[in-house]
């Protein structure tokens, strides 16, 4: 007899999507990676969970922002590991918009839940082959301070390249630990953040004549001449107030990811050896040609490599210009987080927050 339990009863994002389809089209779409033995896999698991606390230090020591609560720990995962792990979270970031979508019980014809399940598996995937850490923000309390390392793959990176595995495991542990640093040290960035997204939840439409309205408003923007590739094209689909949530929340991730690119290269001056090597690496292994590189385009993969440059450029010229203690008043309070424009003229920001 089966006595297992199913913890998704209850769950709206059930009825909308076959969660077991997309764990499983993620797990062949992510592949096993490199083949490592047992004792080098074990290697980096005793590794990371050294470098982890250490990176958090340095990173305390040189920004001021340390992380209140669970001390953190490394879990290097597989990729299928780190697929079902985000899944789960996605299920939770999706209750809201089930419920709109299929009110009273609805559910979709098994079909389009299959459909949908394979379409997230796939995308998933995909990022599995080339994500090497994760700082998840919606994990559930009890698993507070815990940073994802997708194993294969840092192996791979670490053999391609031949880069120094100890100091390559630092470097990319502190850009992880600086996300969490952001999130520990500042406690009301994870309820803005959740606030965002579920605003824009709010205003997807189920009335099939405004998502018609939506579309036609597209295409004459298209024909207008609009760039309709990868993130444009996203937003193309989206009404004013989806713009503007959509352009506040590109800053908000400019910001993270610029500002966890900048501390784990100013950080890692001093600790690793050969950081433009491992630099230029990574931004060998992000290459993509062919029809990879439209795939990454129409995902807006491109779009989240620019976020590491355009923040990090926006980030170190706030801490060469104001100082870290300066550029920290970012942290404060929503009002002090930069716009879109701002990012792209440090200057601005500035002139209105630093400066008042």
């Amino acid at each position: 007899m089966n006595t297992a339990v199913d913890w998704s009863m209850g769950s709206r994002a059930t009825d909308l999507i076959d969660w077991g389809t997309a764990a499983e089209t993620g797990r062949r779409v992510g592949g096993l990676g490199p083949r490592t033995p047992a004792v080098e896999r074990a290697r980096l698991r005793e590794d990371l969970s050294e470098l982890v606390p250490y990176a958090e230090s340095l990173i305390g020591d040189f920004t001021g922002l340390r992380a209140n609560g669970s001390r953190p720990r490394a879990w290097v995962m597989s990729r299928s590991e780190w697929v079902g792990a985000n899944l789960n979270t996605l299920q939770r970031l999706l209750e809201p918009l089930a419920s709109k979508l299929l009110p009273n019980g609805a559910r979709r014809s098994e079909f389009r839940r299959k459909a949908f399940g394979a379409q997230i598996g796939a995308l998933l995937g995909y990022v599995s082959r080339k994500v090497l850490g994760q700082y998840d923000v919606f994990l559930p309390p009890d698993d507070e301070g815990l940073l994802y390392f997708v194993g294969p793959n840092v192996v791979e990176a670490e053999r391609r390249f031949a880069l120094p595995p100890r100091d390559f495991r630092l470097w990319i542990a502190v850009h992880e630990a600086t996300h969490r640093a952001q999130f520990g040290a500042n406690e009301w960035l994870k309820p803005y953040l959740k606030r965002q997204i579920d605003t824009y939840i709010d205003t997807v439409q189920v009335d099939s004549r405004e998502v018609m309205a939506q579309i036609r408003r597209a295409a004459d923007e298209i024909r207008a001449g609009a760039d309709w590739r990868g993130a444009n094209g996203i937003m193309l689909l989206m009404n004013d107030v989806q713009r503007e949530l959509f352009a506040k929340m590109q800053a908000f991730m400019s910001l993270l990811e610029g500002h966890a690119s900048f501390v784990m290269n100013r950080v890692a001056a001093g600790q690793v050896q050969d950081i433009d090597r491992m630099r230029r690496a990574l931004k060998e292994r992000r290459r993509a040609g062919g029809m990879e590189r439209g795939f990454q385009r129409a995902i807006g993969f491109e779009t989240k490599i620019a976020q590491y440059n355009t923040g990090e450029r926006f980030v170190r010229a706030l801490v060469d210009g104001v100082g870290m203690d300066g550029f920290n008043r970012i942290w404060e309070r929503e009002e002090h987080l930069p716009t879109l424009e701002e990012i792209a003229e440090p200057a601005r920001w500035v002139s209105r927050v630093a400066g008042s």
